[in-house]
This record gives C-alpha cells, sequence and structure tokens, in this order.
C-alpha cells in the first residue's frame, strides 16, 4: 500500500536565502529608484505598494505569518500614510527608529520576562544553547538602538535624497556586517546535530 501524499506545506523545501533577501530588499529598492525619479512622496506611496507585496510574498513562501515582515510592514504602511495624508515626509523618516526601537524593546522586555523572541522567530533556522541566544538577543538589541539613533542622526543632519540612499546603501550592510560578526558566537554555542549524535545500527 502506498504512502498517502504529502501536503504541498509539507512538501515544499526551504526559502532559499537569495529569493528571500530579493523580497526583504526588493521594497527599498523600489523606494530608493521612485524617489529619485518622481521625489520622496511618490516614493512613499510606492514604498507602500512594495511593502505590501513583500509581505504577501513571504507569508506565501513561509506558509504562516512573519513576525518583522508584520511589524515592518504596519509599521510602514502607518507612517507613510500619514506621510501622504498630512503631506509631510517627517513621518516616513521617523519610520526606521520607530522599528528599530520597537525591536530593541521587545527583545529587552522578552530578556526581562524570560521570554527569548529572537529564539521564537529564528528557532528553525539556527541551532545554538539558550546562552548564545540570551547573548545575541542582547547584541541585536542593543544593535537595533544603534540603527535607530543612526537614522535620527542621517535624516536630522542630510538631505531627504541622500537618507534615502543612506536606507539603502547604509543601513542594509551595517545589517549584513552585523550578521557576519555573530557568527563566531553562533560557532562558540552551537547546538549538536542530533543526526550526528544517534548510534550508528
Amino acid at each position: 500500500m502506498s504512502n498517502a501524499p504529502s501536503s504541498p506545506a509539507a512538501a515544499r523545501s526551504p526559502v532559499n536565502p537569495f529569493v528571500r533577501l530579493f523580497v526583504e530588499l526588493g521594497p527599498l529598492v523600489v523606494f530608493f529608484v521612485s524617489n529619485g525619479r518622481w521625489g520622496i512622496f511618490a516614493g512613499t506611496a510606492a514604498f507602500m505598494v512594495a511593502i505590501v507585496v513583500s509581505f504577501v510574498a513571504s507569508l506565501w513562501m513561509e506558509r504562516r505569518v512573519p513576525a518583522m515582515p508584520l511589524v515592518t510592514a504596519v509599521v510602514v504602511l502607518v507612517f507613510g500614510g500619514l506621510t501622504l495624508f498630512l503631506h509631510d515626509e517627517l513621518f516616513i523618516k521617523l519610520k526606521p527608529t520607530i522599528i528599530y526601537s520597537l525591536f530593541a524593546a521587545i527583545l529587552a522586555f522578552g530578556l526581562v520576562t524570560r521570554r527569548n523572541f529572537l529564539q521564537i522567530v529564528l528557532g528553525t533556522v539556527l541551532q545554538v544553547d539558550e546562552e548564545g541566544w540570551r547573548k545575541l538577543t542582547i547584541r541585536w538589541a542593543a544593535f537595533f538602538v544603534v540603527m535607530a539613533v543612526v537614522n535620527e542622526v542621517v535624516w536630522r543632519s542630510f538631505s531627504t535624497d541622500t537618507w534615502v540612499s543612506f536606507k539603502l546603501f547604509g543601513f542594509l550592510p551595517m545589517v549584513l556586517a552585523f550578521s557576519l560578526a555573530q557568527m563566531p558566537l553562533m560557532n562558540r554555542h552551537q547546538l549538536p546535530d542530533p543526526e550526528k549524535q544517534k548510534p550508528a545500527e
């Protein structure tokens, strides 16, 4: 008797990291190009549309509601809507500060209440011990605070076009560099592969 076919969700292979990067980076590219051609308000409108498309794509790929893309999409739609409704670019410039501060506060709250939200979000991707998750959470919370401060400095000190460019060519390299810098920590606290721990039959 043959086995029943697996469900589409179970048969779905892990999301290619390059596809995931393209989906998450797409809205920033749309924002950068639209702002350069038509200005900040058209760029904001295009950014809002792109972030919705990106979230739907993430939802379809992961077959679940992705927490961080959801928070990002909500904040973009709220502050982007205020930007267009009030015709004031201040709100879209505050958006990264709000998002980074919110992420930092959520991670810090999780540590205080002994609920590691970073582990909840990334636990299926990274296999590290509890101490590793605690250190990673502290580092990411601190990094998000730094990113919020940097955003405030950039939008207050430079032109709108410079700020938009920095979102793509400044924040993204900072995130990638910081992520790579965590590799030694993750290697030190990596859990052993359960498959390799099984005794040979």
